[in-house]
């Protein structure tokens, strides 16, 4: 089965905000664990959210993030400040980008294309995006107890050199961020493949978590895949992860080896033309940009 990522997934999953930006909510028997923060403009959102689920914020013990990008710890700072004794992890790198001024005002730039969209939510707020150090370096391995179920963590490399996923082994859930890629479609059965720092280690991330086989898949943006259907888009990410290196080749090819002209191309038929990427444009062409590059970098050695 397969639905939005909104409302209740399980008795003790659910997501807070909504399946644009989702951030899912794991209740356990002693420890309350969010993974992943969205954009800084929804901070009001997933704090009103959390109320819901958990019947106050403060109940909220640990936010853990999948990995550095602005639509996934972007209002990270601002849960911080609402909920005293948050305890954030998450890769040991991402503490050293957000130290860096310009990441932060990138980050920055991004969210604010987008600030009419959630002019209602945001209102007068404060969500600006702050210097925070992660509370919780977490690596390979690292087993969180939550009470009666317990938080496993991977590291996952390739959309990110930070990526991780985290697996509930008693829920047969995985929630991977962005290294499982994420739907494309109107029918929401295909995958956009998401490497972006090293397709090899994305490749081999990927194949670790189909080996998995979990039963939840709660994906960083859109739905959730239960049952058969989130082993079947796990296999369909794979497929679509080599698909997607030969697509770039050929553009590569068509446009004599220059990355540039391939990416205006990539641009203006696979998403200007067919509509199907849900993702913001401009997001769009920076990650674009990195995946050609890297496609470019493999084929050419340049």
């Amino acid at each position: 089965m397969k639905q939005y990522a909104q409302g209740t997934i399980t008795d003790r999953i659910a997501v807070a905000a909504n399946p644009m930006y989702p951030a899912y909510v794991i209740r356990g028997g002693e420890k309350n664990l969010m993974i992943d923060a969205g954009i800084n403009l929804m901070g009001p959102l997933y704090l009103r959210s959390l109320g819901e689920i958990l019947g106050g914020p403060e109940r909220l013990n640990y936010l853990f993030l999948t990995h550095s990008h602005y639509d996934h710890l972007g209002s990270m700072p601002y849960l911080k400040r609402s909920i005293p004794g948050l305890a954030v992890g998450g890769s040991p790198l991402i503490t050293g980008l957000l130290q860096k001024e310009s990441v932060l005002a990138m980050m920055g730039r991004l969210s604010e294309i987008q600030r009419g969209l959630f002019a209602e939510i945001t209102g007068d707020e404060d969500v600006s995006l702050e210097p925070v150090a992660i509370d919780m370096p977490l690596h390979e391995g690292d087993l969180i107890d939550l009470g009666d179920c317990a938080c496993r963590v991977l590291e996952v490399p390739g959309h990110t050199r930070d990526s991780l996923a985290y697996y509930i082994p008693q829920y047969g859930a995985l929630f991977p961020g962005e290294a499982a890629g994420v739907p494309l479609g109107a029918e929401e059965i295909a995958v956009h493949p998401e490497f972006l720092s090293s397709f090899d280690q994305y490749l081999a991330s990927l194949k670790r978590l189909v080996d998995l086989r979990p039963e939840i898949l709660c994906i960083g943006h859109g739905l959730v895949y239960t049952g058969d259907d989130a082993r079947q888009f796990m296999e369909a990410s794979i497929l679509a992860t080599t698909g997607y290196r030969d697509l770039i080749e050929d553009y590569l090819e068509r446009a004599g080896g220059d990355a540039g002209r391939a990416i205006e191309e990539i641009v203006r038929r696979e998403y200007d033309e067919k509509g199907t990427m849900h993702q913001e444009r401009n997001a769009y062409i920076i990650n674009l940009t990195a995946q050609v590059k890297e496609i470019s970098r493999m084929k050419y050695g340049a």
